[in-house]
């Protein structure tokens, strides 16, 4: 799908995947029907089920990204088969909606897209703006699997695309739900066992740190309420007023996510996920190679 001189495998290489779909997870939830739609399909209130779609997530993310083109066509196929067959009821309108529709698509692909590409940007992955473009347009690629049609092509159209949503946006109680438990998740003594201890403990931090790269106008919007009480003094929320809150919450952000690529960076090659690896391998000699990020 894309291939050492992407744009997609350095930023899906150097930054951690969990944040980026936490935060997609979470900027995703403040659309009425795209939550409502997940949450009346999925059993969200069970630990084991709502971990399972987290992790279903990251693994289509991972294998559209790494995999072959035959890989990630079966990938999408079974997703656009799933959705085709899911509807959900809007309670506002008292209507029945697809999960595939355009709408929930183009929100859901330009939340995931964004995520992906706030993290790097603190993390601290060198892109120039072209490149961010590039990223964008890239991604596009993702959309056509899901089917979804006329995805943002750039930086601005991706923009545009989450601004122009923002007044149809709301925090209904399954998106303050959702985004309680993906800070402060419950675990089920079964999925405390079979987690492996460094993701078990990863998890409220992830889904922590996701919250707090959000946009300050989503984290307002949920407000302190929407976050279990120990973690509220850390995004400004309590204590610091108005900009100064959201000032510090950045920086906070921003330092973590650097800290975060610094700890991949430096992570033993055994313990890195063997596509990463592997791609990592096939980019070191594309390096001094005439980029082409749109081959």
């Amino acid at each position: 799908m894309f291939g050492p001189k992407s744009i997609t495998w350095r930023i899906h290489t150097e930054t951690f995947g969990w944040p980026a779909v936490l935060r997609s997870f979470q900027l995703q939830a403040l659309h009425p029907r795209t939550i409502r739609g997940i949450a009346q399909n999925c059993l969200l209130d069970d630990p084991e089920v709502a971990y399972a779609r987290l992790r279903r997530q990251l693994d289509f993310v991972t294998v559209r990204t790494f995999g072959s083109r035959e890989q990630a066509g079966r990938a999408g196929e079974r997703v656009r088969r799933v959705h085709a067959r899911l509807i959900a009821l809007d309670p506002d309108t008292g209507t029945l909606f697809r999960l595939d529709e355009q709408e929930n698509l183009r929100w859901a692909h330009s939340a995931e897209v964004s995520s992906f590409l706030e993290i790097a940007r603190l993390s601290g992955v060198p892109l120039t703006p072209a490149e961010q473009d590039a990223y964008v347009a890239e991604q596009r690629r993702c959309a056509d699997l899901v089917g979804l049609r006329d995805a943002p092509e750039d930086v601005a159209e991706l923009d545009a695309c989450l601004e122009s949503t923002r007044p149809f946006l709301a925090v209904t109680d399954e998106a303050r739900e959702a985004v309680r438990r993906s800070v402060g998740p419950a675990l089920s003594l079964r999925l405390a066992v079979l987690t492996p201890p460094l993701a078990l403990g990863s998890l409220p931090a992830a889904g922590a740190l996701a919250f707090a790269t959000l946009p300050a106008w989503a984290r307002s919007m949920y407000g302190s309420y929407a976050l279990p009480a120990w973690i509220r003094p850390l995004y400004g929320l309590a204590g610091l007023p108005g900009r100064y809150g959201a000032d510090a919450t950045a920086t906070a952000a921003e330092v973590a996510c650097r800290a975060l690529r610094a700890a991949a960076t430096a992570m033993p090659g055994r313990l890195v996920a063997p596509e990463i690896r592997a791609a990592r391998g096939l980019m070191r000699p594309a390096v001094e190679a005439p980029a082409d990020v749109a081959a």
